[in-house]
């Protein structure tokens, strides 16, 4: 399955994983690099710029393959020194680099002089044209069902995965709600040249999460994510669970939110350490797509991206060929 991404980025199948906190470590970067898509190292995952570049090294010890480092830009209390951990992935030999958040414009000299690939992910139109002008050789389009930060436009990727593709130049990444066959030919039809899984990876083998979580994703249907931070102009998807539900009435309540109202429920480390390492579905916030209506079961990397392209190219040169019809 060749698309400008595979020739891009030297990868096997048009398939990205998501660069997601807490997930996106060696273990994992590796397995899907190694079954023909790339994976992705998350570089805030990791405490310091150092920890990140021994991460890489590590990953390295793991596939010889093309993987790449996610690098989420976002205000915060205490600075990070984001172009420390540029510099880490840069040495760490890393040539594909996945940008979100604010615009990479200031990293982009860095990264062009180095030879690396950028991607930045986009929840619009206007954002994706403007990481094009920026000079960025892909962007990543995540659609209002992805899990994480969807925007503010509420726009689902039937709408905006072709209104991007009609004005982009660029390679187009598919991102959000794609977690089988047939979501990998829907994007491919939509104008997309790949597709970025995030949820769906969580669900694997090789994920490095409690089996209490991969477990929940499998139970779980399409109606099981919420919103968070609306009221904050925020908004984030999330697994639907007690603690999200709580955040959910605290914002709905009259008057102004503020964030220090809801922050002790929605502390990061919180999730971190209660449901992604301990495995209690209900003892924090964690980040969810709509696509685990579609999960069901637990796959290696590699049984997955097997399965999802030959089963793509089935419904490619049989069913859709089939509805063509003769002359």
């Amino acid at each position: 399955m060749r698309t400008r991404i595979t020739d891009m980025l030297g990868i096997k199948y048009p398939i990205i994983q998501g660069g997601m906190q807490w997930v996106g470590r060696a273990e994992l970067a590796s397995a899907v690099s190694n079954a023909g898509g790339l994976g992705i190292l998350t570089a805030l995952t990791q405490p310091s710029p150092e920890d990140l570049y021994q991460e890489i090294l590590r990953c390295k010890e793991m596939t010889d393959l093309p993987f790449g480092v996610n690098l989420t830009i976002l205000p915060t209390i205490n600075p990070v020194p984001y172009m420390e951990y540029a510099e880490a992935a840069i040495r760490g030999g890393v040539r594909v680099v996945e940008t979100a958040g604010r615009s990479p414009e200031d990293f982009m000299p860095l990264f062009k002089a180095n030879g690396v690939r950028v991607i930045h992910k986009c929840t619009s139109v206007r954002h994706a044209l403007k990481a094009e002008r920026i000079g960025c050789d892909a962007v990543s389009v995540d659609g209002f069902e992805c899990a994480g930060h969807p925007g503010e436009d509420d726009v689902t990727n039937m709408i905006l995965l072709p209104a991007a593709a009609a004005k982009l130049s660029i390679p187009m990444i598919a991102s959000g709600g794609i977690g089988d066959a047939q979501g990998l030919v829907a994007a491919l039809a939509l104008g997309a040249e790949g597709i970025n899984m995030g949820t769906r990876f969580v669900a694997t083998q090789e994920a490095p999460v409690h089996e209490n979580v991969k477990r929940a994703m499998v139970e779980a249907d399409e109606r099981q994510t919420t919103l968070i931070f609306r009221s904050l102009n925020n908004t984030a998807r999330v697994f639907r669970n007690a603690i999200a539900d709580q955040v959910v009435e605290i914002e709905g309540r009259d008057g102004k939110t503020e964030f220090s109202d809801i922050q002790p429920l929605v502390a990061g480390a919180r999730g971190r350490e209660n449901v992604l390492e301990a495995g209690d579905i209900d003892g924090g916030i964690w980040t969810a797509g709509m696509v685990i209506g579609l999960i069901n079961d637990i796959p290696s990397c590699q049984v997955l991206l097997d399965r999802m392209v030959s089963e793509a190219e089935a419904i490619i040169s049989q069913r859709l060929v089939g509805l063509c019809g003769e002359d």
